[in-house]
C-alpha cells in the first residue's frame, strides 16, 4: 500500500513533470515591420517618397512600418542577413545576394510606371560636347577617368561588365586610368562637372532626374550616352525567409493590390507609386533572377578565359550550363 506520504510526493512529481512537457508560449506576433530603401540621394529626399506608400502599408496590413535607408546596396545585404531589416526593394544583383546570403526570398517585382515594356538598360554616358565615342573609351589608353555604379548593382556594374567589357577581355581598373565606385546620381554628376569623364548608369534613373525637373533634368541636357545594353529585367522585392507566414500574407497582399483596378482610391496609389518610380507590383519567384545568374556565369566564365586557367573555365562553364538547364526546365512555367 502507498503511503500518503509516498503518494503525494508522486502526485507533486506528476505535475511538476507536466509542467515540464508544457508546451512553451508562442512567440509575440510581430507588430513591426522593417523595410530597406536605397538612398541614392538624400535620405530626407527618400522619406519624402516613400511615406504615402509606407503609411498605407502600415494601415493594410495593421503593422509599423519602420524605414531603413541605406546607402549602398551592401549595406542593405548585411542589414537583412543580421535582421536588422525584414524586406526591402532590391536591384537584381544586390537581390540575388540577398538570397543566397541574408536568407531572403524574391515575391513581387517592379513594374514600368507607365504601363509600358518591364525592363531598363544599363547606358555609359559623357559630357554631351565630349569627343569620347565607344571606341574611343574602349582603347584603354589608361588616361580616361571612368565611374561604376556600386559593386552589387545590376545596372552600375555587372551588365556593362558582362556586356562591354568581359566580352572583350577589358578589365576596367587596367583599362582606364581611374575608377570610381559610387551611385548613378554622384556618378552623373560627376561626368556632368568633368570630375569624370565617363560613367555607367541608367534608363530608369535618368529617367527619374528628368522627371524631377529643375537643375537635375537641366543636368541631363549636358550628357549623352555612348553605349546601351540589352535589356535587364525590372528590381526585384526581396522577404526574409523565416518571416511568419501571416505577415508574409498580409504583406504579399498589400503590395500584389496596391495601385490595381479603377477608381479615385487605386489613382491615388499609383500616384504614389510614381514617385518611387514604379506602377503596380507583380508576383515574382526565384525564377526571376534567373537572366541576373545567367549574365554572372557569363561574366565569370569570360574572365575565366582570359585568364587561362582551365579549372576556372571548366568551374564556370558548369555554372553556366547549371543555370541554362533551369531555365530550359523552367520556361514553359515562366
Amino acid at each position: 500500500m502507498i503511503s500518503f506520504r509516498t503518494g503525494a510526493a508522486l502526485l507533486s512529481l506528476t505535475l511538476l513533470l507536466a509542467a515540464c512537457a508544457k508546451p512553451a508560449d508562442a512567440p509575440p506576433a510581430r507588430t513591426i515591420l522593417t523595410f530597406s530603401i536605397l538612398s541614392t540621394e538624400k535620405a530626407s529626399t527618400a522619406a519624402a517618397e516613400w511615406t504615402p506608400v509606407l503609411a498605407d502599408m502600415e494601415k493594410a496590413t495593421g503593422l509599423a512600418i519602420k524605414p531603413f535607408f541605406g546607402s549602398n546596396y551592401s549595406s542593405l545585404i548585411e542589414a537583412m542577413r543580421f535582421k536588422q531589416t525584414d524586406l526591402g526593394w532590391f536591384s537584381n544583383q544586390s537581390g540575388l545576394e540577398a538570397v543566397r546570403r541574408s536568407n531572403g526570398e524574391i515575391f513581387a517585382r517592379t513594374t514600368k510606371p507607365d504601363g509600358g515594356q518591364d525592363g531598363y538598360q544599363s547606358v555609359i554616358i559623357v559630357a554631351k560636347d565630349s569627343p569620347i565615342t565607344l571606341e574611343g573609351l574602349l582603347k584603354c589608353d589608361r588616361t580616361l577617368n571612368f565611374g561604376m555604379g556600386d559593386v552589387k548593382s545590376t545596372s552600375g556594374t555587372l551588365a556593362p561588365m558582362t556586356y562591354l567589357f568581359a566580352p572583350r577581355s577589358i578589365s576596367p581598373e587596367t583599362c582606364f586610368k581611374t575608377v570610381r565606385s559610387a551611385n548613378h546620381e554622384a556618378n552623373l554628376f560627376a561626368v556632368s562637372n568633368g570630375v569624370l569623364d565617363a560613367a555607367t548608369n541608367n534608363t530608369q534613373s535618368l529617367l527619374r532626374l528628368r522627371q524631377q525637373g529643375g537643375a537635375a533634368a537641366a543636368t541631363l541636357d549636358n550628357l549623352k550616352v555612348i553605349w546601351t545594353s540589352p535589356t535587364i529585367p525590372e528590381d526585384p522585392m526581396v522577404w526574409r525567409k523565416d518571416l511568419d507566414p501571416a505577415v508574409k500574407a498580409k504583406v504579399g497582399q498589400f503590395f500584389l493590390t496596391y495601385g490595381v483596378g479603377n477608381g479615385p482610391e487605386a489613382q491615388r496609389q499609383r500616384d504614389n507609386l510614381r514617385r518611387i518610380q514604379t506602377g503596380p507590383f507583380k508576383r515574382a519567384d526565384a525564377t526571376h533572377l534567373l537572366p541576373v545568374r545567367e549574365m554572372e556565369a557569363t561574366e565569370q566564365l569570360l574572365q575565366s578565359k582570359t585568364k587561362g586557367d582551365p579549372a576556372q573555365i571548366a568551374k564556370a562553364q558548369a555554372a553556366l550550363d547549371a543555370v541554362h538547364a533551369e531555365a530550359k526546365a523552367l520556361r514553359p512555367a515562366i
